[in-house]
């Protein structure tokens, strides 16, 4: 196996786009685990730590441009105000150690239904920018990214330089369930984001679907019934109802850490709570 590791993003596109078998590697929390058990093994490694591109963030119209190296760490420390159901979500993910080495672009990469990092961009509307060195850089709005269990959509000479999420309009939410109360891959997990200023909800759906998901119907129901303007309290049939809607937009499975009727059961309760715990935020905001 080849260790390939540039020192630019201009020379990993080259590199990448010599070595499509290259496996990338940032963190190494996903792909060190799979070449331990020999779940994989690639023809070389495409080492991007030394990318300093990749490890950068900036802000530009209201937009938060997350380089792809950028760990959960950070994540948490530098953008919690502006990205807060991401860096919710980047909390629970493993332990510290795996916080400031484990990160979004390398969770986008292995395209896991239980990413932790998925269900907050999809409720935000993310975007994830990739590029290759001779077609250069597209924009995949996230609903469109994930393609098959861990698999996406990128082609063979591409590799994702950034991901682009619009900061908080609103209160966001991240809640997930597991078999432990930490260090756990999600049994089901659901994120939840209000944006008052176009009166819409946005959700996402983690481990109970082969890929992450949107719940799209729900998210219309929620919207069109929350009293935008008058910020009355949320009523628990209402909550409920969302709930339901949520559930069944999954398509779970049984496995070893739970049961697809389990699965459906706790998405429907951790989306009634996120939905009165967000709104509850946005009418005490007011």
């Amino acid at each position: 196996m080849d260790f390939l590791q540039p020192s630019s993003w201009d020379e990993a596109l080259a590199v990448r786009a010599e070595r499509p078998d290259a496996l990338p590697i940032a963190g190494g929390t996903d792909v060190m685990v799979e070449l331990n058990f020999d779940r994989r093994r690639p023809g070389a490694l495409l080492d991007l730590t030394r990318v300093g591109e990749l490890q950068e963030w900036s802000i530009d119209d209201g937009t938060v441009r997350l380089g792809a190296g950028v760990p959960y760490g950070r994540v948490i420390t530098e953008l919690g105000d502006r990205l807060p159901g991401l860096a919710m979500a980047a909390r629970t993910v493993g332990s510290p150690q795996i916080r400031v080495r484990g990160t979004v672009g390398g969770n986008l990469g292995s395209a896991s239904p239980a990413g932790d990092a998925h269900p907050p961009l999809l409720a935000a509307g993310a975007e994830v920018e990739v590029a290759s060195a001779a077609r250069g850089t597209r924009r995949i709005p996230v609903a469109e990214f994930f393609t098959g269990v861990k698999r996406n959509a990128l082609e063979p000479d591409e590799l994702i330089a950034a991901v682009h999420v619009r900061t908080a309009r609103g209160p966001q939410q991240f809640c997930k369930v597991g078999t432990r109360n930490a260090m756990v891959i999600a049994v089901s997990a659901f994120a939840l984001a209000l944006h008052p200023d176009r009166q819409a909800v946005g959700t996402g759906i983690g481990s109970a679907a082969p890929t992450p998901r949107r719940a799209a119907e729900a998210e219309e129901f929620l919207a069109g019934e929350l009293d935008w303007a008058g910020r009355a309290a949320l009523p628990e049939s209402l909550a409920q109802a969302f709930g339901e809607r949520v559930a069944a937009a999954a398509a779970p499975i049984d496995d070893v850490r739970g049961t697809a009727a389990y699965r459906r059961h706790s998405l429907a309760v951790l989306a009634r709570r996120a939905a009165t715990w967000a709104w509850d935020d946005l009418r005490r905001a007011a």
